[in-house]
């Protein structure tokens, strides 16, 4: 029950819609009992043990409900019989039967139609919730995670958490109420067949118990393994040209085999175990009824202390707990497999972001002289990428990083756009630490192009328009056209209303690459940061993009990192990096003249 109490602020919301159907199942286990309970004088009045009364019972208080009941209904059956033929009688304790089961039936209805809202609005919050934690939780947290594990958990998992909270409202409502009704019912016909019924129960729990001990283990091994799979198959969705290019279908095809053989061991074994639980407890309570007839029997035959139709009517009360009882272990597997699923949701739901925004955090709307980037030291995990850095770029200047894979050009980017926080040392705007600046003014400050030009499966206009929500169709055309993109949207069938496909995968790569720049041109901030915005292009698509981005440079601060050093040669500051510091910097003159690092660079890709 710990992840119920995790959980319960999902349910509180609707609590009630848990409220109404608590009501209707108290109302649906009554009328469950009382259905029983009405067969009795009906069987009595077909054998005619009817006991005949011909005074009307008076009332006389709840300690005398049970007699006053029963000599009611027998005063209706012996007046009624007395007048208008036993016939009539039968027809009126039929009527009283098919009234109760209509209300039985009724209210677990209502029961059913109030929990729905329940259940689909906990799973629809669920799935909001671990969405919101997902785009809010740094980009450090996915690095080892794979990202068809967090679909299984915001698909499968949390739905199997839904169906578990459903089964702890039966385990805790609607069934124990359904036998504890029946019990009293039965106590009120027999307390001595009723005792001797309950030697039988411990027995039958304790066996059912033992059967669901290892199922929580199991079902997580399941969820594991579901999450690995769709791993697997967001791989291969991302990777097609790749393993098509290298023929790896079969290397794959046997990997994502593999994992749905052991998904579907591990789920044979869970779904074997949790089928265990319906047959053991209808056998149990097969032999308990068969206990029962044995020594309920000889009651009415030898000893005669209970009528044929009290017996027959306790038997039916009997065979009335079986299935709440089977309803019971099975909400309690249930229960075990949602638990190890809720392990899983609350995983994600509880994770803390190390880049959470300081209580007191400033909001700045505006740049106004420098980025300051002094000392800093940062690793990913163990090797440091950055050591001692520092770094100053004044208001409306350019500064270039240049240097070989892996000498931390990257990293800088991504510490400045406070995607990672430094290890050590300290990033400042305008004198003010970023650390204490919201996430979101700082990055409102700042346009990113990155080298993986990231386009969804939208139209155009709409991945334009994440650059400023508010902005017009004239706005998109303007920004298209200084990123020299509206060449080409122009004669597309739907123009800026063309879908362009997952991940912009109608368009060639100058093509994508001219719509991101055109995205951060449209949110005109004032800061620009250029991730090798340039690296993955041919000539004449680099010509295009390179026009664009020194359009869109104009009168900007900017950081760009680059391979290609013909897109910085303009640069006011070129700073050279090795291996996480500083070999060189100055402009594009001042380094060639230097005749070291940069300029062998130079010469390499002349040469190339």
């Amino acid at each position: 029950m710990d992840y119920i109490k995790k959980l319960s602020r999902f349910i509180i919301p609707y609590k009630r819609y848990a409220i109404l159907n608590i009501i209707c199942n108290v109302f649906y286990a009554l009328f469950s009992t009382l259905a029983m309970v009405s067969l009795m004088p009906m069987i009595n009045v077909l054998f005619g043990e009817s006991k005949k009364i011909y005074i009307k019972p008076v009332y006389s208080g709840l300690k005398e409900i049970k007699d006053y009941a029963e000599n009611y209904l027998n005063y209706i059956v012996t007046t009624t019989t007395e007048s208008d033929g036993p016939q009539r009688a039968l027809l009126y304790m039929i009527i009283l039967i098919i009234g109760l089961f209509l209300l039985k039936n009724l209210f677990n209805y209502l029961a059913l139609f109030f929990i729905t809202f329940l259940r689909n609005g906990v799973l629809r919050d669920l799935r909001d919730n671990i969405y919101n934690k997902v785009i809010t939780l740094p980009i450090s947290y996915y690095s080892e995670k794979k990202k068809g594990d967090i679909i299984a958990r915001i698909s499968s998992d949390v739905n199997e958490v839904k169906n578990s909270m459903l089964s702890v409202l039966e385990l805790i409502v609607k069934e124990p109420l359904t036998i504890a009704f029946a019990i009293i019912a039965m106590f009120m016909i027999s307390v001595k067949l009723t005792i001797f019924v309950f030697i039988f129960i411990p027995i039958s729990g304790f066996i059912i118990s033992r059967i669901g001990k290892s199922l929580k283990r199991k079902s997580e091994r399941v969820q594991k393994e579901q999450g690995l799979f769709l791993s697997t198959l967001e791989e291969t969705l991302g990777g097609l040209k790749v393993i098509k290019g290298f023929n790896a279908e079969k290397r794959f095809n046997t990997k994502f085999q593999d994992s749905t053989n052991r998904f579907y061991d591990f789920s044979n074994i869970l779904m074997n175990r949790q089928n265990l639980a319906s047959p053991t407890s209808e056998f149990l309570g097969i032999a308990t009824i068969a206990a029962l007839l044995w020594y309920g029997g000889n009651m009415v035959m030898v000893e005669k202390t209970l009528s044929g139709g009290a017996f027959i009517g306790y038997m039916a009360l009997a065979y009335q707990i079986l299935t709440p009882a089977k309803a019971i272990s099975k909400a309690s597997y249930k229960v075990k497999a949602g638990n190890a699923a809720a392990e899983r949701v609350l995983e994600i739901l509880e994770t803390t972001s190390s880049l959470e925004d300081l209580p007191n955090a400033i909001n700045k709307k505006e740049f106004n002289s420098e980025i300051s980037v002094n000392n800093i030291s940062f690793k990913y995990e163990d090797n440091l990428v950055l050591k001692n850095f520092s770094l100053h770029v004044p208001k409306g200047k350019t500064v270039a990083l240049v240097g070989q894979s892996g000498s931390g050009k990257s990293t800088i980017a991504n510490l400045v756009t406070r995607f990672y926080d430094v290890n050590e040392g300290v990033i400042e705007i305008d004198g003010k630490n970023i650390k204490d600046l919201t996430k979101h003014s700082l990055r409102n400050l700042m346009g990113l192009v990155t080298q993986d030009s990231i386009l969804f499966n939208d139209s155009i206009k709409n991945n334009i328009l994440l650059g400023k929500e508010e902005a017009n169709d004239t706005d998109i055309i303007e920004a298209l056209k200084i990123a020299n993109a509206w060449e080409f949207v122009k004669d597309l069938p739907n123009g800026i209303e063309t879908n362009i496909g997952d991940s912009g995968n109608k368009l060639s790569g100058g093509q994508k690459q001219r719509l991101s720049i055109a995205r951060a041109v449209l949110k005109n901030p004032p800061i620009m940061i250029l991730d090798e915005a340039t690296s993955a292009l041919d000539t004449e698509s680099e010509r295009l993009v390179q026009d664009a981005l020194e359009k869109m440079m104009k009168n900007r601060t900017s950081i760009v990192i680059a391979h290609r050093l013909s897109t910085i040669q303009n640069a006011d500051l070129i700073v050279v990096m090795q291996k996480g510091e500083i070999a060189e910097q100055g402009t594009h003159a001042e380094l060639i003249n230097k005749n070291g690092v940069y300029k062998k660079l130079v010469e390499m890709q002349s040469f190339e």
